[in-house]
């Protein structure tokens, strides 16, 4: 009889810089996942890869004077060593630039122009480059943004190809609202509302203004535009419309997809009306987790960034703490679909409390007593008590609350509830107080039982934890006396497994207590190292080599740029705006009175740092209202992205003596 299977996907992940701790969550949840159903006796297929193709890869392969590909190559093998360090075990590893991924991807262009679901047409509207996305008007942010990554837009206009999106709108609505597919549902509303009831846009498809990516193979003056080309992955990567692999009939419907939020409505959208139009049946489910974020200087959680020098490197944290600590630590820290704030305290303090005094502490001591009492192997005889039957019974519903939170792609849960029973095993000890009945000789059988019930926990706890920490758990078991059978999932909902005359192993503390303070101290000594490192090749930005600079525009006449009224003006008073993250209202004083304007810097500049500084302001721009406060003007800032995509801001601040009113010319 052949195996159930189970098919289980990252996000193909975009080469724009070195990876860092923020890209792992993804990656390692879909790993333990994907080692978990193993374990069940699963017949798994764990894929992820790169998405290589798109204009800003040919951007950064010219300013690096190489060509794309040679620039894609560097970074993947970056990727690829990550995942290796990180104990990732996929098993497909997909690149968009492979020859198969091309040809199925221009088949399946070619197979919806046909089906005549793509046409011809031409694009003018607003373009997100780092995003590379195209958005409507009405689709932008407060601060006419890209919705998704908060950036300015350009004006863009060229000949493209389209995907008719209305035709599916009714049955991804229904997809969302009632069915499972989407993790966590909350995510539904927010999508239907925001993108289906104003009227599903056809989405472009194409582009013709760059060259690095799957040409059209029926008009190849077009590229194929990188959803077609990156959602594709998912089903080419296991032989839809190529030759390379033979696996879609045995994999496919995918049972989880794993994606973070800021690409959600492409894979709860875009990608099943792709599916739909193919006639493919769609994913069983899309788990849509939060950001990995660090606290920002307005105390709030920022996403990781190199831009804001609060990238962490997950090598440089695997060689403190060890591998199984980090793939840990970011697992137990985040509820699907929520953020979840980074800090060195947090870190270490999880590390401290879960691993060193909870798991670390109860393998030590039992271990010990085992040795110390018994010359570490159990003698047969037993003696019960009722004090047993509550803590056997707590250890063997582990198995299955576990089995249900996977099932639903919740590790946090799953991991709080294998420490439940960890807490529960170190209070038994505290119960039962072995030390004193290993003073009584009399009491033998009875401390024979207890140190027995506690190995055999700890044999359960071990076994389950495997797939999320797969290098650590081999020595516990080791130290326990467990062999590779006494884990088999069959065995981890059983009690009474180890054999009775165990004998335990004694061995180094598998999760040493960190000193807080001191670890701190030198882990602020490595930040503030990189930073003054930072800052030193952010020097060179005077000459642009690190920043990518939008294009300058179309020329205008003197008369249209005269229409602008741009005036100096001095920061009275600056505020975040209520349920805004993004917004900062300012009252100033244009050298008329009072103005009041709404600016969406509020990522950049803390109202502190503004008050009593002279900026610029367009005057004499139309009224309006962003988050329900009017904003009667436009500050004007720099903006360039760096190196790593990022958006760099700055506001124009000009000299204190120019007094408040002047006027721009």
């Amino acid at each position: 009889m052949d195996k159930k299977t189970f098919y289980i996907t990252t996000p193909i992940y975009y080469p724009s810089g070195n990876p860092h701790i923020g890209h792992c969550y993804t990656t390692v949840a879909c790993d333990t996942i994907a080692r978990y159903k193993r374990m069940q006796g699963y017949d798994v297929m764990f894929l992820t890869g790169t998405d290589e193709h798109g204009l800003k890869i040919e951007q950064k392969a010219a300013e690096a004077g190489i060509t794309p590909k040679q620039y894609v190559d560097e970074i993947v093998a970056t990727f690829k060593k990550l995942w290796s360090y990180m104990n990732i075990s996929y098993d497909r590893y997909i690149r968009t630039t492979d020859d198969y991924h091309v040809e199925a991807v221009q088949k399946i262009f070619k197979a919806l122009y046909d089906k005549g679901y793509i046409y011809k047409g031409e694009y003018s509207g607003k373009y997100c480059t780092p995003c590379e996305s195209f958005w409507t008007e009405s689709q932008l942010d407060e601060n006419g943004c890209c919705p998704e990554c908060h950036r300015p837009v350009t004006f863009a206009r060229e000949e493209a190809y389209f995907f008719k999106m209305s035709p599916f709108a009714d049955r991804i609505e229904d997809l969302l609202l009632n069915t499972d597919y989407l993790r966590p549902k909350t995510r539904a509303v927010e999508l239907v509302n925001n993108f289906i009831k104003p009227g599903l846009e056809d989405l472009c498809v194409s582009r013709t203004t760059f060259k690095w990516g799957i040409p059209v193979s029926f008009d190849d003056k077009h590229v194929v535009y990188v959803w077609i080309d990156a959602l594709s992955n998912y089903i080419t990567a296991l032989g839809y419309e190529n030759s390379a692999h033979a696996d879609f009939e045995k994999y496919w419907p995918a049972d989880v997809h794993m994606v973070a939020k800021d690409i959600m409505r492409f894979h709860a959208i875009i990608w099943p009306a792709m599916l739909m139009a193919l006639d493919i049946p769609l994913p069983k489910h899309l788990a849509v987790h939060g950001w990995i974020t660090m606290q920002g200087k307005n105390g709030e959680g920022e996403k990781m960034s190199k831009s804001l020098g609060n990238v962490v490197d997950p090598f440089m944290l695997g060689e403190r703490y060890g591998v199984d600590s980090i793939r840990y630590h970011i697992m137990r820290e985040m509820a699907l679909g929520a953020d979840s704030m980074f800090s060195n305290e947090i870190m270490i303090n999880r590390i401290n409390s879960d691993l060193a005094n909870g798991l670390g502490n109860l393998v030590s001591r039992t271990v010990a007593m085992a040795d110390k009492y018994f010359g570490g192997t159990l003698p047969t005889e037993r003696e019960s008590a009722d004090i047993d039957e509550d803590f056997r019974s707590v250890i063997a519903g582990l198995a299955p609350a576990v089995d249900a939170f996977v099932d639903e792609t919740k590790l946090k849960q799953a991991l709080e509830t294998i420490f439940e029973g960890v807490s529960r095993a170190n209070k038994y000890i505290d119960e039962t107080e072995p030390w004193k009945l290993g003073k009584d000789e009399s009491r033998r059988a009875r401390l024979a039982s207890v140190l027995y019930n506690l190995l055999d926990a700890i044999r359960v706890i071990a076994g389950l934890l495997s797939p999320f920490m797969p290098t650590t758990m081999p020595k516990v078991l080791e130290q326990i006396g467990a062999t590779a059978d006494d884990v088999r999932y069959e065995n981890l909902s059983r009690l009474g497994v180890l054999p009775e005359n165990v004998t335990v192993h004694k061995g180094e503390m598998i999760f040493p207590r960190i000193d807080t303070e001191k670890e701190i101290e030198e882990l602020n000594t490595i930040i503030l190292k990189n930073m003054e490192e930072a800052k030193a090749k952010l020097s060179s930005e005077e000459k642009n080599e690190d920043v990518t600079l939008e294009p300058i525009g179309d020329t205008i006449k003197i008369d249209d740029f005269d229409k602008c009224d741009i005036r100096v003006a001095k920061v009275i008073s600056c505020e975040k705006v209520p349920k805004s993250k993004k917004l900062l209202k300012f009252i100033l004083n244009d050298g008329f009175g009072e103005r009041q304007v709404v600016s969406g810097i509020a990522k950049f500049y803390t109202p502190e740092e503004l008050v009593g500084k002279k900026i610029l302001v367009i005057a004499n721009l139309a009224p309006a209202t962003l988050a329900g406060v009017e904003s009667q003007g436009m500050i004007i800032s720099a903006v360039a992205k760096g190196a790593d995509g990022e958006e760099k801001l700055n506001l124009i601040m000009v000299d204190d003596s120019i007094p408040c009113g002047s006027k721009l010319c």
